[in-house]
């Protein structure tokens, strides 16, 4: 471990939408924010292709080009972007807190803005790394306007499942439900919703073989589990809902999460429970997950960080 410990005002641990506009506030602040922006630096962004729901990009945007633009902009105003990892945190005691980057380099920072997201869940099947952005999603609500009109499938059996399935059903032409068990996991408020919609087909104890189709989605094989039968589905699009899971594990020790990993905030804030640490963007909101709540969070975020420092120094000065 080097010897050279680093002190920062503003630590953002992660990028894409929340971490980079929190980085733009925090930097438009004078705090001078350190980004550690991560192994998918941009975040899921990077994976998806047409952008057409956030406001300003009448046209639309690819994904990855908008997350260059969000970090060009915070770089502008003077964030120190780093392409790298925060590997451990102490967020025992007061702050300064100390963290690890990369294993090897000692931070102690005033504040940190927590912007890790979170990671949709795969199936795990060659075909849908393939053909993931076109035509494979795990967000039906900013792909599904891609497929008005057409045949699509969505795997998944929770609230979110049906939720997307529903939403899907008002655009799309028919949307096959690949359910893996004779049931939904979902309340029962949703399955009916789901049931009651003539053009969703629910394949019970179903699940994915193979998508099918070299540059696009053009179908998908489906195995009964059951009896073992094979059926296809002429198909554009193909949406995987079977959960997110947040990349907060590092934090485990200190913050405050529900039971799968979100971190919780204060309500109508972006505080955790440790003071000093504000936490944005997925990595706290399993509810709307959208690119423009998750940029929300971070001026949020940002804003609660300087507001806390300006605290503080008044504190110091009386």
């Amino acid at each position: 471990m080097s010897n050279n410990i680093e002190h920062i005002e503003c630590l953002i641990v992660g990028s894409g939408p929340a971490g980079y506009t929190a980085a733009i506030y925090a930097a438009r602040a004078d705090m001078k924010p350190v980004m550690y922006a991560g192994m998918q630096p941009g975040g899921q962004l990077t994976i998806t292709t047409d952008v057409e729901n956030y406001p300003g990009y009448p046209e639309g945007i690819m994904g990855p080009e908008m997350m260059e633009l969000f970090r060009k902009q915070a770089e502008r105003f003077g964030t120190d972007i780093r392409y790298g990892m925060i590997t451990s945190v102490d967020f025992s005691g007061k702050p300064p807190y100390k963290l690890i980057a990369d294993e090897t380099h000692e931070i102690h920072a005033e504040t940190v803005i927590i912007a890790t997201g979170a990671s949709a869940k795969w199936l795990g099947i060659p075909s849908e790394e393939k053909l993931n952005g076109r035509g494979v999603s795990a967000c039906a609500v900013c792909d599904g306007f891609f497929f008005r009109g057409k045949d699509v499938a969505i795997v998944g059996a929770g609230d979110t499942a049906c939720e997307e399935a529903s939403y899907l059903a008002k655009i799309c032409n028919k949307v096959y439900m690949i359910v893996r068990r004779d049931e939904f996991r979902a309340s029962k408020a949703m399955q009916n919703r789901v049931l009651a919609t003539p053009n969703i087909e629910v394949l019970f104890n179903s699940e994915t073989d193979e998508i099918l189709g070299e540059n696009k989605v053009e179908g998908a094989r489906i195995k009964n589990r059951v009896t073992g039968e094979m059926r296809q589905l002429e198909i554009s699009g193909f949406f995987v809902a079977i959960g997110h899971q947040p990349n907060t594990s590092i934090f485990k020790d200190y913050l405050t999460m529900d039971e799968t990993g979100y971190l919780i905030t204060i309500p109508g804030t972006s505080k955790t429970n440790i003071e000093g640490v504000f936490a944005c963007g997925d990595a706290q909101d399993k509810v709307y997950r959208q690119a423009v709540t998750a940029a929300g969070s971070g001026c949020m975020a940002a804003l609660d960080a300087e507001r806390y420092i300006a605290a503080k120094g008044d504190e110091s000065s009386n």
